[in-house]
């Protein structure tokens, strides 16, 4: 009988650690595909930019870890709404701040603001799925404790929007506190309306000049300002 708990317990421990071996190569694929994205120039970029979605989405498949796990449920959505609002405090007085010191810059009328800025929208949510729905739930698992994983992201998730100081600095401080909410509510949706709300507040009150319109990587090291006879920019993914 000893015996055969032990043998029980030592297959236990071997598809453990298989799991995590198999955490860290998926993290490990996925991080180098996305800093090869970032920090190659075009037209390769846009390749690569394809080679690493196509991988994300294959390994979200091979290693699906359910939807509710993911966060994509209705479940907590209006609890944990209070941050999207949050958001929209931030930036209501980010925007006032910005009028005053005369760097706001918005679309004229919801039209085209809408036209300018929904792509954008959907890539923060496709920002906030990879770092929550991705990178997240598998540190949790490699790491000792919540916000160990926490921190571990939102690291993660800041170096990715390297050289950008303004960037970097937000999304790590975004990143370890969304990663908290997301471990407590478990869903997803109000932390990608807060992304895009912040995200878009920045776009509408930073210069260009100051935030390179927004870029990350070689983009924003190749940044060269242009007066364009918009007065609103156009942050790049």
């Amino acid at each position: 009988m000893e015996d055969r708990g032990a043998s029980g317990s030592g297959r236990e421990c071997s598809v453990a650690a298989r799991g995590k071996r198999r955490d860290l190569l998926e993290l490990a694929v996925a991080y180098l595909l996305i800093l090869l994205v970032v920090w190659t120039p075009r037209p390769w970029q846009r390749l690569l930019w394809c080679v690493a979605a196509a991988s994300v989405v294959a390994i979200l498949c091979i290693s699906f870890d359910g939807l509710k796990t993911m966060g994509l449920r209705r479940a907590n959505f209006f609890p944990s709404l209070w941050v999207a609002g949050v958001a929209l405090a931030v930036a209501a007085v980010a925007v006032a701040l910005a009028a005053k010191l005369h760097t706001l810059r918005v679309p004229r009328g919801p039209v085209l603001f809408i036209e300018t800025y929904w792509a954008y929208a959907l890539w923060t949510f496709a920002q906030q799925f990879l770092l929550q729905c991705f990178f997240l739930l598998r540190l949790r698992r490699l790491a000792p404790g919540a916000k160990s994983a926490a921190a571990m992201a939102a690291v993660l998730f800041a170096i990715a929007h390297l050289p950008n100081p303004i960037l970097t600095s937000v999304t790590l401080i975004w990143g370890f506190a969304a990663c908290l909410l997301f471990l407590r509510y478990r869903n997803l949706y109000p932390l990608a309306m807060a992304h895009a709300i912040l995200g878009i507040t920045i776009a509408i009150t930073v210069p260009g000049p100051v935030d390179h319109n927004m870029r990350v990587g070689l983009g924003y090291l190749t940044y060269r300002h242009r007066i364009q006879s918009t007065a609103y920019p156009s942050p790049q993914p």
